[in-house]
C-alpha cells in the first residue's frame, strides 16, 4: 500500500490565513495543482488521481454560512486525492444547539483526519484551530478567504500573469477577499489599486502588511485611476451573505462597477476575476461577465485544483 496521510502521521499545520504557509509553500501549492490538473485532463471528476495521495482519509466540513463552491470544490477534491468529506451545518448538528466550538473541535478530530470550516467570525475557526489535533482550513470567514485566492494566483498563472510586478485592482467593498489577496500580494511583489468609496477601505492590517511585504498599495476613490493599465481586475459582491440589502450601500458602489469603460482603461490582456456568485448589473456589467476576459469560470473550477493542494499541504505531504 502506498503511504498516505494516515502512515505518515504529519505534524497539524492550519491554513486560517496566508501567512500561515508562506510564499515558498504557496508556490508549491499552485506549482502542484497545475501539475494535477494536467495530469488527469478528460478524466471524469470525481475519479480519484493516480497516487490517491489522501486514501483512507477523510474531511469534515462544517458550513455556518451558504455554500456553493467551496462545499463543492472540497468535497471533490477529497475525492479526487483519494479521500472522503462529510458536511456538518449548523442546523443539523450540535453546533446549532449550542455545543461549543472547542468541544467540537475535539470530538471531530478524533473521527476525521481535517476540518475545513465556512463561517462568519475569524475568532470561531481560531478556537477550532486551538482545540483540534488535526489541521483546520480557513474556508472563508469575515476577516479572511485563502483558499479562494490561491485559486486565483492560480488562475492568474495559467493565463499568463507571472506575479511579481503584476498590477492588480480592485473595485468595491473592501472585504476579506481583497485581505486575502493583499496577504497575497506581500508574498509574491505584486502591486494592488483598491478602489472603493470611502469608509469601504480594507482593514489597515493588509494593507500594511502588503507594503511590509514589498507589495505597492494604492488607496483611491477614483475607479477609473485604479483600472488605468492594470493586468487584473478583481470584484466581489457588494451585499455579503448575512447583510440586509442596504440601498445606500449599493448606490454607493456603483461607481465602482466593473464595466467596459474601467476594462478598456487597463491593458489590452487584462483579465477579469470574480469568486462568484455575481450580481451581474450591480458589481460587474453583463459585457465584462460574458466577455472573453471574463475567467470567472475557470477560476471556479480552479477552487478544486488549489484545494487539493492546501489539503496535501495541511496533512504534511507538500512543501
Amino acid at each position: 500500500m502506498s503511504k498516505n496521510a494516515l502512515d505518515l502521521a504529519p505534524a497539524v499545520q492550519n491554513f486560517l490565513d496566508l501567512s500561515d504557509a508562506g510564499g515558498d509553500a504557496i508556490a508549491a501549492m499552485v506549482s502542484d495543482a497545475i501539475d494535477r490538473k494536467a495530469a488527469r485532463a478528460g478524466w471524469p471528476k470525481g475519479k480519484a488521481d493516480a497516487d490517491k495521495p489522501l486514501d483512507g482519509c477523510v474531511l469534515a466540513m462544517i458550513f455556518e454560512k451558504s455554500s456553493t463552491r467551496t462545499r463543492v470544490s472540497f468535497d471533490i477534491a477529497m475525492r479526487q486525492l483519494g479521500g472522503s468529506a462529510l458536511i456538518l451545518d449548523s442546523g443539523t448538528s450540535q453546533l446549532g444547539r449550542g455545543e461549543s466550538i472547542a468541544d467540537t473541535a475535539r470530538v471531530l478530530s478524533r473521527m476525521a483526519d481535517a476540518i475545513m470550516i465556512r463561517t462568519d467570525d475569524h475568532a470561531k475557526i481560531e478556537e477550532m484551530a486551538k482545540y483540534a489535533h488535526v489541521p483546520v482550513i480557513n474556508g472563508l470567514t469575515d476577516r479572511s478567504h485563502p483558499c479562494q485566492i490561491v485559486a486565483d494566483l492560480l488562475t492568474m498563472i495559467e493565463h499568463k500573469k507571472p506575479l511579481p510586478g503584476l498590477e492588480v485592482a480592485w473595485f468595491g467593498d473592501g472585504n476579506n477577499v481583497l485581505h486575502s489577496i493583499l496577504e497575497a500580494a506581500g508574498l509574491f511583489k505584486f502591486n494592488v489599486r483598491v478602489a472603493t468609496p470611502k469608509g469601504y477601505e480594507p482593514d489597515a492590517e493588509f494593507v500594511e502588511m502588503a507594503r511590509t511585504g514589498g507589495a505597492q498599495v494604492t488607496l483611491t476613490q477614483n475607479a477609473q485611476a485604479a483600472a488605468f493599465g492594470a493586468d487584473v481586475l478583481v470584484t466581489d459582491t457588494w451585499i455579503s451573505m448575512g447583510q440586509a440589502d442596504a440601498t445606500d450601500k449599493r448606490a454607493a458602489m456603483m461607481p465602482y462597477q466593473v464595466n467596459a469603460g474601467l476594462m478598456s482603461a487597463a491593458k489590452d490582456d487584462a483579465i477579469f476575476l470574480h469568486c462568484l456568485p455575481a450580481h451581474v448589473g450591480d458589481e460587474v456589467s453583463e459585457d465584462v461577465f460574458e466577455s472573453a476576459q471574463s475567467v470567472v469560470f475557470d477560476e471556479a473550477e480552479n477552487r478544486i485544483h488549489a484545494q487539493k493542494s492546501v489539503l496535501l499541504w495541511s496533512m504534511g505531504l507538500l512543501g
